[in-house]
């Protein structure tokens, strides 16, 4: 897909960095909402928060299952010359761009404790959960193929690997990149043994 030198950024560090994000968030909010007696108690938000937190954690992990799929199914190797994000590149740029709906969402939730004490926090919990879940997903496709999965960063936009605009995955060797299968930081044992090689190209070996 397309010639000459462009970048690619993993597809599961961006899944899963939205998944940790929005975990914390909804723990944070939902702590902070226990604290508030709300106008049906904490025992009924809680328990209708663990409610919502599985329901979102599965309808999470199901919405654009299909498209992931086609994705992958359709994912071709990466050019000889490709620029590879560090995983830190990545995380950055998704937090960058969601820093001020994170927050909305924090406030949002927390509000909603008024009513349903913890509940709008299990909520994003649970949405979270279903995220990490799919990075999981990925990750045991990644190492059962043993190939890692990519995406142009301009595609993603530093949001979803997924949405309409992305053209199409692409992979590279089990070794490429400083992420694990699944988008999680990758041992030192295992990246000490890594090939070493200029960040810009994906040698025959990594690919």
């Amino acid at each position: 897909m397309g010639r000459g030198a462009y970048a690619l950024a993993r597809v599961a560090v961006y899944v899963r960095t939205a998944g940790v994000a929005l975990w914390w968030t909804g723990l944070a909010a939902a702590v902070v909402g226990v604290a508030m007696p709300g106008l049906t108690g904490r025992r009924i938000g809680v328990t209708a928060g663990a409610a919502l937190f599985v329901v979102a954690a599965a309808v999470t992990f199901l919405v654009r299952r299909r498209r992931c799929s086609t994705l992958v199914e359709g994912a071709s190797a990466a050019g000889k010359w490709v620029v590879l994000h560090d995983r830190a590149v990545t995380v950055r740029t998704w937090l960058r761009t969601r820093r001020w709906w994170l927050t909305a969402a924090f406030l949002a939730a927390v509000a909603s404790s008024a009513a349903l004490p913890a509940a709008g926090g299990m909520l994003l919990a649970g949405v979270g959960a279903g995220l990490w879940a799919k990075a999981v997903w990925l990750g045991s496709w990644e190492r059962a193929n043993e190939k890692l999965l990519w995406v142009r960063p301009e595609w993603a936009e530093g949001r979803s690997p997924a949405r309409k605009k992305v053209r199409g995955w692409m992979t590279t060797g089990p070794l490429a990149g400083d992420a694990a299968p699944g988008g999680a930081r990758r041992r030192p044992s295992a990246a000490a043994g890594r090939e070493r090689r200029p960040r810009a190209k994906v040698t025959a070996a990594a690919r």
